[in-house]
């Protein structure tokens, strides 16, 4: 009689459980889009905070005989042909037969096109001008704390009417270099959306939590200012108090102005739609309980409602970035906010209001795609956020490879 075949026991498939914060995060990375703009954000506010140690020049340092330069023409042979290290030549401007100035490099091969143009005027030669790594520029503090010369990028010359310049993106009107300027205009652009967004996230949240909970004449008095905000056009409203700050205010004053007053103007949206939320969190059982034990309303408040509204808010935050941005801009463009010669990426694109500053010199663009870049960065991560935090999207499993 042969034995009977052992029992195979089958032990049940083990579940790990998920906390809703890892759940989000599975969310978001299945985003493909959101995650890209996450990364490209990142790299721009490191940008932000290195902007000094970055850019090969000061945001005011000017090369008068070189405005309108154009982006630097980066060699890697000498002469003979042989392999160098990255270098550039001095330029010189000349007017061609057109009368349009143009920047021909001290090169050999150029030498006899400059001397039929320049004659006795051109009194250079040939000099290889190499780009070095942690090159002495232009002092700056690291951080805003350490002072040093140091940069990443550059070319050390010395002090002179025409010096060799290394313009990566070209320059502007001034002679100014052009990539420097957008590193150090992104510490405006890209930060005074952050800080509008903290005062608009507190006023909207707490306004907006009280009206919808304490509701009587509190909400009524709160609605009818909010809608009195909403009602008035952004943009002509955000004129508006801009013209009523004193002429002649610095920088950095501006600076905070700018943000003060963009947050007006958005505190109020956030505020009503969080109010409507309230008023149905304040039903649940958990906040009557609450308050039959005689918590308090601002505990009660901070501590079980608001939290509820947290997805929504900070995806109502991400987008609202980029209108903050975009405000700035504006103003900056029009010549009513950060004025030079500090650097953001609204007022650079002043150079770009002509036609024919654009036709001749179009890397006066760039401000305005930086900004189109950092918009759509915005709005991917907004989109990857809202489907991460909504809980009645789908968490899709991963694909099993064959």
């Amino acid at each position: 009689m042969s034995e009977a075949a052992p029992r195979v026991v089958m032990k049940p498939a083990e579940h790990k459980v998920l906390t809703p914060r890892q759940i989000a995060f599975i969310k978001f990375r299945q985003h493909p889009l959101a995650v890209y703009g996450a990364v490209v954000l990142g790299f721009l506010y490191f940008v932000v905070v290195f902007a000094d140690f970055l850019a090969p020049y000061d945001f005011e340092t000017q090369m008068r005989t070189k405005p309108w330069h154009q982006p630097s023409t980066i060699r890697w042979r000498h002469a003979d042909g042989s392999l160098a290290r990255p270098f550039v030549y001095n330029t010189v401007r000349v007017r061609d037969e057109n009368f349009i100035v143009n920047y021909v490099e001290v090169a050999p091969e150029n030498m006899e096109y400059l001397k039929r143009k320049l004659g006795s005027e051109l009194m250079e030669t040939p000099r290889e001008h190499p780009i070095r790594l942690f090159a002495a520029g232009d002092p700056h503090r690291l951080l805003g704390l350490v002072p040093m010369k140091t940069r990443l990028l550059g070319i050390e010359v010395p002090e002179m009417q025409n010096r060799p310049a290394f313009f990566l993106l070209g320059a502007d009107q001034m002679g100014r270099d052009l990539f420097s300027r957008l590193l150090y205009g992104s510490r405006i652009s890209m930060t005074v959306g952050l800080m509008g967004v903290t005062v608009t996230f507190t006023l909207g949240l707490l306004i907006g939590g009280m009206s919808g909970y304490f509701r009587g004449k509190t909400d009524l008095a709160t609605q009818r200012v909010i809608e009195m905000i909403m009602l008035l056009p952004g943009f002509y409203l955000m004129l508006g108090l801009r013209a009523a700050l004193p002429p002649g205010i610095s920088p950095p004053k501006m600076y905070f102005a700018i943000v003060l007053i963009l947050s007006f103007i958005g505190w109020a949206g956030l505020a009503r739609t969080i109010r409507g939320m309230v008023l149905s969190i304040s039903q649940n059982d958990y906040v009557v309980a609450s308050k039959a034990l005689g918590v308090g309303s601002f505990q009660i408040i901070t501590k079980h409602i608001l939290p509820q509204t947290m997805s929504y808010a900070i995806y109502v935050v991400t987008m609202a970035i980029p209108g903050y941005m975009l405000g700035e801009s504006g103003l900056s463009f029009l010549g009513l906010g950060i004025q030079e010669p500090y650097a953001s990426w609204g007022n650079m694109l002043q150079a770009a209001r002509s036609t024919n500053d654009i036709k001749l010199h179009p890397w006066v663009l760039l401000p305005g795609f930086m900004i189109f870049v950092t918009v759509v960065a915005f709005q991917f991560l907004g989109d990857g956020l809202r489907d991460a935090l909504d809980p009645k999207t789908i968490l899709r499993a991963k694909k099993e490879s064959a």
